[in-house]
């Protein structure tokens, strides 16, 4: 299982030049906040993953693309109602 700190900096590094908290829960859930570091503005917030489904780097790698959709859903969607 990777670390939740490694974790962050890998999400840091694909996400730049958005800042990343990871938290992981009681229950072992994991929330990810993507954010703007200088302004605070949060992008995204993902709650409820798995951490025991992060094992190895093909899922991290697949939590980042998730991510990346998410992410640029969000985006368009910002985008269409401004």
């Amino acid at each position: 299982m990777i670390y939740v700190a490694q974790l962050r900096m890998q999400l840091e590094r694909s996400f730049s030049p958005l800042a990343c908290d990871c938290n992981v829960t009681g229950d072992h859930s994991l929330t990810v906040k993507l954010y703007h570091p200088v302004s605070g503005q949060v992008d995204l917030v993902v709650s409820g993953l798995s951490v025991a489904n992060l094992r190895t780097r093909e899922a991290v790698a697949a939590l980042i693309e998730e991510l990346r959709y998410e992410l640029e859903s969000n985006t368009l969607h910002r985008r269409e109602t401004s």
